[in-house]
């Protein structure tokens, strides 16, 4: 599996020497995307190739071969089996690559090179649109960014290093500002951040402190994709031992829980011996999903938000007893799967849908998602009611109430109006439940 680091950002933001660094350095692979749009707008000059005449520009792209060659550290394209170098840097080039760029055809050919370049490495490579086209779902996105005025200078330095002297600072500084505007205006792939970037403006930063800047950006993006790779992996075990561990903490949680607790059930018969339900529960303390657990036979499969995952030993709990991450703050697809999938295989769910402790005080807005989950899976839903201070040697009760039938709603599970109407429904009979008498 690939990881892509993807570095977005305008014309002389120190995009291709931040990324040929980092590359070095961490072993990436690093691919500089404008030399690839440059070669072709080389290529159009030598042609006479008008960026008008789309059906030349068709012809050619089917024609032409740019390869990368990368056996002397560092990147080197040919085009047509050409090398190309200072070519790529000329004034005359510099006055075309935007528009070149903003072609859809060209734009959709270099896409398709790009992402064929970077199948099953680990790349970092920069560009206009890397993290928002080429590769949405980059592990690392970030949009590097300075000013007009800082960019036209380190690009007349990078001239002359290259020996290319035929443009002044002020004609490099009108170019930029062309460009950007051409960039971030255009109909096709514009400049823009992607919504989940960290931007890193580098107008007042040295190139070692931009590079390490973003460095340890990609290595907590490392460790913490580790992390969730152990929070999102399922119990390896075979399911003989792993019903033989969960039985032996289950009565070992029993033997502790049940006398400090005193707890009493209410109603247990209307949790089925087998077959897929959900119980949903309002959320008092920490410890109500331990009286859930306790108060059935059957193993209780909660719901359970990921940062608890993050602490190691709780991590070894929970995945004994099958609890299920789920990651709040986005749209948690592996979280949702496997939840489905525990339903059409006959687990019994738990869900707490006010989504945290004692939101129905804090005038939190139910969650919908018990209710996606029963329309989602046609499952039932058992209300549970629970009641108790959750101090030491004090009575807990847990009020089950009849399970209910939602199957008037399967199929409108992605309609939200029906969402917040089951849910609504579960909400009004886990209050009652809660105000049963004492």
């Amino acid at each position: 599996m690939s990881f892509i680091v993807a570095v977005d950002g305008p014309a002389g933001s120190g995009k291709g020497t931040v990324t040929k660094l980092i590359g070095d350095k961490l072993k990436l692979v690093t691919f500089d995307t404008g030399a690839m749009y440059r070669a072709i707008s080389y290529h159009m000059l030598q042609e006479k190739i008008s960026v008008d005449d789309i059906e030349s520009v068709k012809k050619m792209l089917d024609e032409i071969d740019i390869k990368l060659d990368f056996s002397t550290g560092s990147q080197v394209l040919f085009l047509n089996g050409q090398k190309l170098v200072t070519e790529l840097r000329t004034k005359e080039v510099n006055e075309i690559v935007s528009p070149v760029s903003h072609i859809p055809e060209v734009r959709a050919a270099m896409v398709k090179l790009q992402r064929k370049l970077a199948e099953g490495q680990n790349v970092i490579m920069e560009g206009r649109d890397i993290g928002t086209a080429v590769f949405p779902n980059a592990a690392v996105k970030i949009y590097l960014d300075a000013s007009a005025e800082e960019r036209a200078k380190r690009r007349l330095k990078q001239n002359l290093e290259n020996n290319i002297t035929n443009m002044s600072y002020e004609e490099i500084l009108e170019s930029i500002n062309k460009r950007d505007e051409n960039d971030k205006n255009s109909d096709i792939s514009p400049l823009r951040k992607a919504d989940d970037a960290i931007v890193v403006d580098s107008s007042n930063l040295t190139i070692d402190q931009v590079t390490d800047k973003i460095i340890k950006i990609i290595n907590d993006k490392k460790k913490m994709i580790k992390l969730e790779k152990k929070i999102y992996s399922e119990m390896p075990e075979s399911a003989f031992k792993h019903a033989t561990l969960w039985s032996i903490k289950h009565a070992m949680l029993l033997f502790f829980y049940w006398p400090v607790y005193r707890l009493k059930v209410v109603n247990k018969q209307y949790v089925p011996k087998d077959g897929a339900y959900i119980i949903c529960a309002n959320h008092l303390n920490m410890l109500d999903a331990l009286a859930v657990v306790c108060s059935n036979k059957r193993k209780v499969r909660f719901l359970c938000k990921d940062e608890i995952f993050k602490n190691k030993i709780l991590r070894g709990v929970l995945k004994t007893a099958d609890t299920i991450p789920i990651n709040r703050e986005k749209n948690d697809i592996e979280s949702m799967k496997r939840t489905i999938k525990g339903l059409k295989n006959g687990d019994l769910l738990g869900i707490f849908p006010e989504g945290t402790r004692r939101g129905l005080e804090k005038n939190v807005k139910v969650k919908n998602g018990a209710a996606f989950f029963a329309l989602k899976s046609k499952v039932k839903v058992i209300p549970l009611g629970i009641q108790g201070s959750f101090k030491p040697f004090t009575k807990v009760k847990l009020v089950y109430g009849e399970p209910l039938d939602f199957s008037e709603y399967y199929g409108k599970e992605k309609d939200k109006e029906t969402l917040d109407k089951v849910s609504d429904i579960i909400m009004d009979n886990i209050i009652m439940l809660t105000n049963k008498e004492k």
